[in-house]
């Protein structure tokens, strides 16, 4: 799959590129997802390294947001101590650029769209693509509202990751598919984020309905946090996406469990 960027010349999906990576050695690709910042600039870069070095095809940096309507406790309280220390938007472009610049993963940004909308949907993707970003994705915002944002990453050449949710009619998944570059994000529950000890029976019908409406790549996340999740999501889903258990690991531990709980979770830990 290509692109055009604003210098009309074809530019391939990172992302898409990594997930059919993982799909020609035989395994669904691991996407894993840390606050940009948390619990500071250095560490979140050597954390998503680790993640990188440990199984993560994909990695997501999450943009602190003060009103994070769909973060679990975890999340919010880490993007909560990454905010009242003064976190400034250039420093989410600083830690992508770091971590493409250090590693061969396809690097996402995640984003609520009032932090794009308010930088202006063209200078966000230019400076993302500066950096080196593959794309975003944006959880609130849904393709009937994204005009701007997707003439800013046609111009880039980045992915945009949209939500196709256990409620969306057949309809809105052909929207979500249509307007998704990269991968569908598929959301397995209704709710915020968090760990669980069972993957929600729905994940598989959002995967099977993004397909079905012409999806290439669905990537399955909210819940996921165990070995067992990734090998039974794996069976259906083209990506497995790990957050809270991740940014708990980072909480505990720093990058080293980061890295450790990627290899558990991968099932590909980086040689010691």
């Amino acid at each position: 799959m290509s692109v055009q960027t604003s210098r009309g010349a074809a530019a391939p999906s990172k992302t898409a590129t990594a997930i059919e990576a993982a799909r020609a050695a035989g395994r669904s690709a691991f996407v894993g997802y840390l606050p940009a910042g948390y619990p500071d600039r250095e560490t979140s870069i050597t954390a998503a390294i680790e993640l990188a070095r440990n199984g993560a095809e994909v990695i997501e940096i999450g943009i602190p947001y003060s009103d994070p309507v769909m973060d679990g406790p975890v999340i919010q309280q880490a993007t909560t101590q990454v905010l009242r220390r003064g976190f400034r938007i250039d420093e989410v472009f600083e830690i992508v650029r770091a971590v493409t610049e250090a590693t061969d993963a396809a690097v996402l940004v995640m984003t609520y769209y009032n932090l794009i909308d308010r930088m202006g949907a063209e200078e966000f993707a230019r400076r993302l693509a500066e950096a080196g970003g593959a794309g975003a994705i944006t959880p609130d915002l849904i393709p009937d509202e994204a005009e701007d944002w997707i003439a800013a990453t046609d111009a880039y050449g980045l992915d945009r990751v949209f939500l196709s949710a256990p409620t969306s009619s057949a309809e809105r998944v052909a929207k979500i598919v249509e307007a998704s570059r990269g991968f569908v994000y598929g959301v397995s529950l209704m709710g915020v984020t968090g760990a669980r000890s069972e993957v929600s029976d729905a994940a598989e019908r959002v995967v099977r309905a993004a397909h079905e409406a012409g999806a290439e790549r669905v990537c399955v996340g909210l819940g996921v946090s165990t070995r067992a999740h990734v090998e039974e999501i794996g069976r259906y889903a083209d990506g497995v996406i790990v957050g809270t258990a991740l940014v708990a690991a980072l909480r505990d531990g720093g990058p080293a469990a980061v890295g450790r709980l990627a290899g558990e979770l991968s099932g590909r830990p980086a040689p010691a």
